[in-house]
């Protein structure tokens, strides 16, 4: 049952509310401050009607505005509602103004006091709700945001938790959208410099003359418009961390540049001719080869051995398992609260198409099409055309996939057929493979050569 505390030094209307009330609600009474506070340290209850002419200050407002006070000192999101006289209008607005949730004038109407207690109790089960998503999302997260359960993201939690103690240089890699930022945050956030700056720079994204300036600085008049010193990125990372996003785009003589630093750890501004010593830890990522790379020398060796003394390879959003259910589901709640839209779900078929889809931009194109979903849904359930996934849940039902592809078939043809498909799929999801292939099959790698000899299968190994 709902618990509600009344703070009200009239009996007869501690009776009336009482009694009206009575079916709904466990009523708790006070009728002074000292009470009210003694009860409500007591029973901790998340809606409270005050009036604010208490003893010893009847004919004011003092001791209800104190009342209000303690209570929101205590619980914050305690909903409390100031029940007064007509005269009394502009305290209040006061208490509103303090943090009272509303104010209902006397003489009371029990229907209209209904209605304002049940909007009460609707905000505080939302609010209620949203704080045990925040924990939910904690606990799968783990840390800065991420979120997870599949064996590759929690080696890459532990990776963290061990490199995160050391200074060691870190390179991430990825393909684009699947958080290499937020895994250089969780470094950062769990190691020693945690209370220093997150500085991040995208080096694929700002041209090499800017670039070299964004890092190191310039002295004033180092070139034309340096009308004044500016620090670089490395001086404002003092005492913290760096993260070089898309570091494989680096021109070769800013990698010298970053070598350099990365021996000596001292870095000079543009123009300037004294050294600068920089304490800061070099977080690198990348969505290139950069093997490849130093193979058409667009990559210094000697760097890549400096920036990876740890490695972390995120894996992309399809090689994840349920993973994307579970960011779906959390996205969804998330952004439902954000944009105050009452989304109850997913429709079955929303889920299955979110499930089968590729996803090529990764976790951060999910999340795009859940946030679109939200804001353009005409109904409470999320279906595939919200997320423009009509197509994909289409595939998976109809047509090629289903009845009219079986059609005219042996049951013995029909098993070979989806056999056939089924193998096809998963090794193309694993990008070739044949190892992962084999494990999500459940069958050895030896049985999945003769099922693909057999099938005649193509089978191109991008997986690296």
């Amino acid at each position: 049952m709902k618990l509600l505390l009344i703070v009200e030094d009239d009996p007869d209307i501690r009776t009336h509310i009482k009694w009206g009330l009575s079916e709904g609600y466990e009523i708790l009474q006070a009728s002074d401050r000292t009470s009210a506070i003694n009860l409500f340290k007591a029973k901790h209850p998340p809606v409270v009607t005050l009036d604010l002419g208490l003893p010893p200050d009847e004919n004011g407002a003092s001791e209800g505005l104190s009342c209000l006070q303690e209570i929101l000192s205590q619980a914050p999101d305690t909903k409390v509602i100031i029940v007064t006289g007509n005269n009394d209008r502009e305290n209040a607005l006061k208490a509103v103004q303090i943090g009272a949730y509303d104010y209902y004038l006397k003489p009371v109407n029990m229907n209209e006091l209904k209605i304002i207690l049940q909007r009460a109790w609707h905000l505080h089960e939302i609010e209620r709700e949203n704080l045990k998503l925040h924990t939910i999302i904690e606990q799968e997260a783990g840390f800065a945001g991420m979120i997870g359960q599949s064996a590759g993201m929690l080696k890459i939690f532990e990776t963290i938790h061990k490199v995160a103690s050391t200074d060691a240089a870190v390179l991430i890699t990825g393909e684009s959208g699947t958080g290499k930022e937020l895994v250089a945050r969780a470094v950062h956030e769990k190691s020693s410099r945690n209370k220093g700056p997150f500085i991040p720079i995208n080096c694929g994204a700002i041209p090499e003359t800017l670039l070299e300036s964004e890092l190191f600085g310039h002295e004033k008049g180092a070139f034309t418009g340096a009308y004044v010193q500016q620090l670089g990125k490395f001086e404002y990372a003092d005492k913290g961390t760096l993260f070089l996003d898309e570091i494989g785009e680096m021109s070769p003589r800013l990698q010298s540049k970053l070598l350099r630093f990365l021996q000596e750890k001292k870095v000079q501004r543009i123009g300037g001719r004294s050294d600068i010593e920089i304490d800061t830890r070099i977080i690198a990522a990348t969505n290139i080869d950069l093997n490849n790379a130093m193979k058409e020398k667009q990559f210094r060796e000697d760097l890549f051995f400096r920036i990876s003394v740890i490695s972390i390879s995120i894996p992309p959003l399809r090689e994840r398992g349920d993973d994307v259910l579970l960011l779906a589901k959390t996205f969804l709640e998330r952004y439902k609260f954000v944009f105050r839209k009452k989304i109850k779900g997913f429709s079955r078929e929303a889920l299955e198409a979110v499930g089968s889809y590729p996803w090529p931009g990764n976790v951060r194109e999910l999340e795009n099409k859940i946030q679109k979903a939200i804001i353009t849904a005409d109904s409470h359930i999320i279906e595939p055309h919200h997320m423009g996934l009509e197509n994909q849940f289409k595939k998976g039902i109809t047509g090629e996939n289903q009845g009219g592809k079986y059609e005219k078939m042996t049951l013995k043809e029909a098993r070979n057929r989806l056999e056939k498909d089924l193998i096809e799929n998963v090794i193309m999801r694993h990008r070739g493979n044949i190892k992962r292939a084999s494990e999500e099959l459940g069958i050895s790698r030896p049985t999945l050569y003769d099922l693909i000899d057999k099938y005649k299968l193509t089978i191109k190994d991008e997986a690296g």
